[in-house]
Order: structure tokens, then C-alpha cells, then sequence
């Protein structure tokens, strides 16, 4: 199993794979990760990302096929036998009609060019239906639907790559989303992409500290754990510390960062990112737009190859215009491309 099946399978154990739409939103997810992934790639070409995408929905057609239901087989029913051929019994024009006539139904059925004939006869030459007759159809019909649903899904991804490749989408952000922003990601499905370091996880938040009048709350909700980060009026950032190991491991790398976060719902803010670095540098100010839904937000440097000398920091300022509004942190995390 490929690392991509296993990040969508895993992914599957968070919901119900059952739910058609769940297992909708987990492929859309992938498809979205990927995308963000060409596009924090310099080096990375047409070809290259087509091949990635390709290998992508042959993966999510070879899963999708496991929720399709198979067509049960058909009974064989064994040839009926051949009886002696014996003369037909001579009727006499006063003899009683067959069973049919008994039961009310006129022994002759008119057809539609008026010709009369025996309704026994009608019946043999009407094909008959068999039990199964209904099924393929709506079986075909599932097929159809779901070749649809992923060939639409390809296009979209396609589409996506394009936008990042040629600069359009960066045109289309407001000045004040200059960074990468994802789609809302399922959990799970991002791990398609391997090598992420954790820098910050709610388990954790000893690593957090929160200067000044600002605050950093772990809360839970629905079985979920996140920090909550608020800036007071002098807009003092929450700092989320890296360790040395960290900063030795992507020293001398393209390092993408991803932070994972959601503002609370009806407060959209902008967010401010800093980082320092030790010996390895900075990263410059980030500002980034967030809503009410959970997305991922990248950017990436390059590391000159040296030591580190200590640990460092990324800071966060929740809410850039000072309006005190809030942010959710679910993650940060880095990943070096060699």
C-alpha cells in the first residue's frame, strides 16, 4: 500500500467511509494537499505534477470501487425437459374455455393490427423480464455517477495547479492573503505528504508562552484539543518555540512551513507571521486572512547550511487591526525539501 492510499485510508477511520460525502470530502482534501504541495515546489514540472495527479485518482478510483455493490450472479436454472411429443386433444366447438376464461379472462386478446389471437399465444411471444432485470441498470447508473464524480475532481485539481503555476491565483488574493492559503483539510488526509516535523501540537503547550497582555488557552471542544491565542491592546504576539533539533534537521533545505488554524466563528481576522531562527535567519513578516474554517496556511524559505546554535521561535499575532479577536492553533509544523 502507497503512502497515498494509507494517508486516505487512514483519513477513513476519523468518519464513516460508508458516507458517500464523507469519503467525497477526504478525496477533495487530498487532492487539495497535493495541489499546495506543487505549488510550494520550485523545481516542480508540468509533467512531474500531472504524473502526481494521475497517480492520485488512480488511487482514489482503485478505493472508491470497494463501496460500489457487486451485481449478484444470476441463477442458473437448469434446461427444462424435452416431454414426448403427443397429439394435441381435439376440442370440440361446444367445449369449455381453458383456465383462463375460468377466471374472467377472454380466451382471445386484440393486437394492434386488429388481428385476434389466443391470449396464450401473446404471452409467448412477449420476452420475459428476468429477476435481475432491474438491477443492472441502477448498477450502471452508480458506475456512471462515480466515473462523473471523479473525472470532475481530476478537472478541479487540474485547474487548481494551473492557477498556482501561473501566478493567477496569487492576483486574485486580497493584499492582505500573500500567503498560501489550503482548503479545509480532513484530519489525516495531509499526511499523504510525508516528512512533516511537529513544531506545535495541543498536547504540548509548554512550548507556547504568551508575552505582555496577551493570552494562549488550551481548550477543548467535541474531544478535540487546539490553543487559543488572543493579543491584547498592544498587540504583543504568542511565540510557539522550535527546537534546536528542528532547526538542525532543515539547516541547508527548502523548508515549507504549515500552520493549521481557524478564527472563532463570525471574528475573520488577519493574522501576522514572524519567525527567528537562530543562526538560520528569519522568514519575513506573513500576513494571512482567516475565517471560521480550519485551513492550512504555508509559506517557505530557503536555510543556509549551518549550525543553528540554539533553538527559535515563530510568532503569531492573532489580529493584526487590534480588534481583540481570537484564533485557533491546531498545529504548526515544517517540512524539508532536499
Amino acid at each position: 500500500m502507497d503512502s497515498i492510499e494509507k494517508a486516505i485510508r487512514s483519513a477513513f477511520a476519523k468518519g464513516d467511509p460508508a458516507d458517500r460525502a464523507f469519503r467525497e470530502k477526504v478525496y477533495r482534501s487530498a487532492f487539495g494537499a497535493l495541489d499546495r504541495n506543487l505549488k510550494t515546489n520550485p523545481n516542480m514540472t508540468e509533467a512531474i505534477a500531472q504524473r502526481r495527479r494521475e497517480a492520485l485518482l488512480a488511487a482514489v478510483t482503485a478505493i472508491e470501487t470497494e463501496f460500489v455493490p457487486a451485481r449478484p450472479a444470476e441463477p442458473q436454472t437448469a434446461a427444462p425437459s424435452v416431454a414426448p411429443e403427443k397429439p394435441a386433444p381435439s376440442v370440440a366447438p361446444d367445449s369449455p374455455a381453458p383456465a383462463s376464461r375460468e377466471r374472467g379472462e377472454p380466451a382471445f386478446a386484440p393486437t394492434l393490427d386488429g388481428e385476434r389471437r389466443p391470449r396464450a399465444q401473446r404471452r409467448a411471444k412477449a420476452p420475459k423480464r428476468r429477476g435481475g432485470g432491474r438491477r443492472a441498470p441502477r448498477l450502471r447508473w452508480r458506475l456512471a455517477g462515480l466515473l462523473l464524480f471523479l473525472l470532475l475532481l481530476g478537472a478541479a485539481a487540474a485547474g487548481l495547479w494551473w492557477l498556482a503555476v501561473s501566478g493567477t491565483g496569487e492576483r486574485l488574493l486580497t493584499p492582505a492573503q500573500t500567503g498560501a492559503n489550503g482548503g479545509p483539510p480532513v484530519s489525516g488526509a495531509s499526511d499523504a505528504l510525508e516528512g512533516w516535523v511537529d513544531i506545535f501540537t495541543p498536547g504540548d503547550p509548554t512550548t507556547v508562552s504568551a508575552p505582555g497582555d496577551s493570552r494562549a488557552e488550551v481548550m477543548e471542544e467535541e474531544g478535540e484539543r487546539f490553543m487559543r491565542i488572543t493579543s491584547g491592546q498592544s498587540g504583543a504576539p504568542v511565540l510557539f518555540d522550535i527546537g534546536q533539533g528542528v532547526l538542525e534537521d532543515i539547516a541547508g533545505t527548502r523548508a515549507v512551513f504549515n500552520i493549521v488554524a481557524e478564527a472563532r466563528e463570525g471574528g475573520d481576522t488577519q493574522i501576522s507571521v514572524d519567525c527567528s531562527l537562530a543562526e538560520l535567519g528569519d522568514c519575513g513578516r506573513k500576513r494571512y486572512a482567516v475565517g471560521a474554517a480550519r485551513e492550512e496556511y504555508l509559506f517557505e524559505i530557503e536555510l543556509p547550511a549551518s549550525r543553528p546554535g540554539t533553538g527559535g521561535t515563530i510568532a503569531i499575532n492573532p489580529d493584526v487591526e487590534g480588534r481583540g479577536r481570537a484564533v485557533d492553533i491546531h498545529a504548526i509544523r515544517v517540512r524539508p525539501v532536499r
